[in-house]
């Protein structure tokens, strides 16, 4: 048996800890997160286009790539659960940039992007990729 420093056994339970999300959880936090998108896209349209837009693009994203990951809640299955994680880093990036590039970044509509941005990238640190 190898012997490991106690310092190196608690790094490797925090990353572990820090991991804690499996992805059928993460399938229904994507499902709930286009959900989210698609519900928002609704209630500013009349307000702010370009909000509105950019949640129906993120929405349909999100939606999009659950449908084709392999995990739990995958339909068509044509991706992996890593390819997902691109993906997921991809769609933040449009979460957390796309008010900038819409026009909108000074409305308060921003802010609920700014906010799915943030969310979405504890979700992928949190995320256990290797578990699928």
């Amino acid at each position: 048996m190898k012997y490991e420093q106690p310092e190196t056994r608690t790094a490797t339970a925090i990353a572990r800890a820090q991991r804690a999300i499996t992805p059928a959880q993460h399938a229904v936090l994507d499902y709930s997160v286009a959900a989210t998108f698609l519900a928002y896209g609704m209630h500013v349209a009349r307000r702010n286009r370009a909000a509105a837009r950019l949640a129906y693009a993120n929405g349909a994203m999100v939606l999009g790539m659950s449908l084709l990951t392999n995990y739990p809640g995958g339909v068509y299955r044509a991706l992996s659960f890593r390819t997902h994680r691109t993906g997921d880093i991809l769609q933040a990036a449009l979460a957390g940039l796309g008010p900038m590039l819409f026009g909108f970044a000074e409305d308060p509509e921003a802010k609920f992007f700014y906010g799915q941005a943030m969310s979405e990238a504890g979700v992928i640190a949190a995320t256990n990729w290797d578990a699928a």
